[in-house]
């Protein structure tokens, strides 16, 4: 028998926060979702990946600063007033991933449809799945890849553990 307050099956209904890199729709569990902010100044650090942009002070965490654009293969652009970072909750640390405009938060019904097979290697791609809104379709991304590159940076030593 269930217990007041439980869910006997799970919700079908996620939200998420939609983002453009480039051309492209984007989007990510609102729930991994801690803030959305305009850009920091951020310190680069030597023998990072070329995606880390640096470290960022953000009410004193250090924060790694990620540039889609590099980790999707597209090239560096400028900022612009619509630029953002979203912050997210990556296990024992924040991440924050820098988009080119933030689009919305949206809720989608059911499951994510998998991701096309266009070549390469999905996981390295960090796509969960794929879903439609207003007509487009919109990726969304695997929060798990950032667990994994922020723990691969704590273990470097650029992160300290558990902040």
């Amino acid at each position: 028998m269930p217990i007041l307050g439980e869910r006997t099956r799970p919700d079908p209904q996620r939200s998420l926060v939609g983002f453009v890199v480039g051309d492209v729709h984007y989007a990510i569990e609102i729930a991994r979702v801690r803030e959305i902010v305009n850009p920091l100044p951020v310190t680069p650090l030597p023998h990072t990946p070329p995606e880390v942009l640096g470290v960022a002070d953000h009410r004193d965490a250090v924060v790694p600063v990620i540039l889609l654009r590099l980790r999707f293969g597209l090239s560096e652009a400028e900022q612009t007033r619509s630029t953002k970072w979203i912050l997210v909750d990556a296990g024992a640390h924040t991440v924050g991933l820098v988009v080119d405009a933030v689009t919305e938060v949206f809720r989608v019904n059911g499951p994510l449809r998998p991701t096309p097979a266009v070549g390469g290697d999905r996981d390295l791609r960090g796509i969960a799945g794929v879903t439609n809104h207003n007509d487009r379709l919109v990726f969304v991304l695997d929060e798990n890849r950032f667990v994994e590159m922020a723990h691969a940076l704590a273990a470097s030593g650029v992160l300290p553990e558990g902040t």
